[in-house]
């Protein structure tokens, strides 16, 4: 298990090889082939502009209990924001001395900043121009080339935009990983319960 200190010494760009290893459709994939599409996918997102968003926004709790911070659904189009998740991750910059990265409310917005991406990746050609990007080809007919999927490069992307945007120091990828492991670690929980 990583402690806060090897997760701050890990490179954003390996958080993305990270999620992408644990995607099961990943399996055996090679690992600077993972890389590659962390990278492009990385660089796909800090670039993207989206559409202001049309979803509405609901706050709840519960995150915690299903290890989501913020979730965009499409039926209606919706974000999702997880109150406790998101006090959760603000208490863990403090105490992981990140505020410098994370200053104080942009979990939140990066979260929006995130699920508009998800949005904008759902309606629009900035999906297929991912697919295109990652190069991911998995059928050829002569010039026509047919470009497959590549699970969690559009998470990837998400995480880069909302880093841009929102002007942070680091990806929310480091965030997301301390949170996943934050149960090891002592930390003062949201509403200032006391683990």
């Amino acid at each position: 298990m990583s402690t806060p200190v090897d997760l701050a010494a890990t490179d954003d760009i390996e958080f993305g090889v990270r999620l992408l290893a644990a995607t099961p459709t990943h399996e055996g994939r090679d690992h600077e082939l993972l890389r590659h599409w962390a990278t492009v996918a990385t660089e796909f997102g800090a670039r993207l502009t989206p559409a202001p968003s049309r979803a509405r926004v609901v706050e709840r709790d519960g995150g915690l209990e299903h290890g989501l911070l913020a979730r965009y659904t499409s039926r209606p189009a919706t974000v999702e924001l997880y109150t406790d998740t998101l006090a959760r991750a603000e208490a863990l910059v403090d105490e992981r001395g990140w505020r410098h990265w994370y200053p104080a409310g942009s979990v939140r917005a990066a979260a929006l900043a995130h699920e508009a991406v998800h949005e904008l990746l759902h309606h629009g050609p900035a999906r297929a121009a991912l697919k295109q990007a990652l190069g991911h080809v998995v059928l050829r007919a002569g010039r026509r080339r047919l470009y497959g999927h590549v699970a969690g490069a559009e998470e990837i992307a998400a995480h880069a935009h909302a880093r841009t945007a929102c002007g942070l120091g680091r990806s929310p990828l480091l965030l997301t990983a301390a949170l996943a492991t934050a149960d090891a670690h002592p930390t003062t929980a949201p509403h200032g319960r006391e683990k």
